[in-house]
């Protein structure tokens, strides 16, 4: 059952950190974008919300919100177990129950320059044993996780906690232990890339098969197996972008979260098949 209060809840929440628009995207049952719309106020979402809740249910459609930030950087952490989650219950302003077993928390970090957001977000994940491929799109509160796996069951996405208007410093975050440290940095040497009629795409299923378990133990771990295959496609010398775009028609996964985490896992691929060339060098 879908849950207006729930959702407000949230969208509130991401509003008192400075959250105010919204990319707004419609998932059927298998992943596949229903529908879109960009740049949605708090005030557009808090009038649709009433309408477009019931209709989820009829089309078992799930309904996904990217929020965009205001001065503080947010960062999103997804697939974090109980003890994970603990860790970051002084700082995160929200956290949520996706499904059984799999939590996320968003941070909202002050006093952050515009060209060190990346790296802070990729550090915080690290350093909090989180999805490191996380989109930054998430299910809203209160509706429902229609997904193929969890049929006839699906999980109702609920708010575990809200602190409206928390907002930390990255030295707060260095302090309390959450932030990975910097990576170091490689003199930049050419990437030998082979000639295009030379290159092949790696075996997708293979990189499922031998992926690690998730948290739950209950399959393979979708995004190490995503970014394994984005590693092998780049030392194989494909481009970051075509690697994207590779894995958008491979990936159920890619095709759930959307481009920007098919972007995301390309470039942390690619950017860690440049740095083993480095260390070779």
């Amino acid at each position: 059952m879908q849950s207006l209060t729930e959702a407000l809840r949230m969208l509130d929440a991401f509003a008192s950190v400075g959250a105010h628009r919204f990319d707004v995207t419609f998932l059927d049952i298998d992943g596949q974008k229903r529908g879109f719309r960009a740049q949605q106020s708090l005030m557009q979402l808090r009038n649709s919300l009433p309408m477009v809740l019931p209709g989820l249910t009829e089309r078992h459609n799930s309904l996904v919100v990217r929020p965009h930030p205001g001065d503080a950087t947010l960062v999103q952490l997804d697939d974090l177990d109980g003890a994970a989650l603990e860790r970051l219950k002084d700082v995160a302003f929200l956290t949520l129950a996706t499904s059984p077993g799999n939590h996320q928390a968003w941070v909202a970090v002050c006093g952050v320059a515009p060209a060190d957001a990346r790296d802070l977000g990729r550090r915080l994940r690290k350093g909090t044993g989180a999805d490191l491929s996380a989109s930054g799109a998430t299910r809203v509160a209160g509706t429902v996780n229609y997904k193929r796996k969890y049929e006839p069951e699906f999980p109702t996405v609920t708010v575990l906690s809200a602190t409206p208007g928390r907002m930390v410093t990255p030295e707060t975050l260095e302090q309390l232990g959450l932030i990975a440290g910097p990576q170091p940095v490689a003199q930049a040497t050419p990437l030998r890339v082979s000639p295009t009629g030379n290159r092949s795409w790696p075996d997708y299923q293979r990189c499922i098969a031998g992926a690690p378990l998730n948290h739950g133990k209950s399959s393979p771990d979708i995004s190490r197996a995503d970014f394994f295959w984005c590693l092998m496609a780049a030392q194989r010398g494909w481009g970051e972008e075509e690697i994207a775009a590779r894995l958008m028609e491979l990936s159920g996964k890619a095709r759930e979260n959307g481009e920007a985490y098919a972007r995301l896992t390309a470039q942390n691929a690619t950017s860690a098949c440049t740095r083993q060339r480095h260390s070779r060098a």
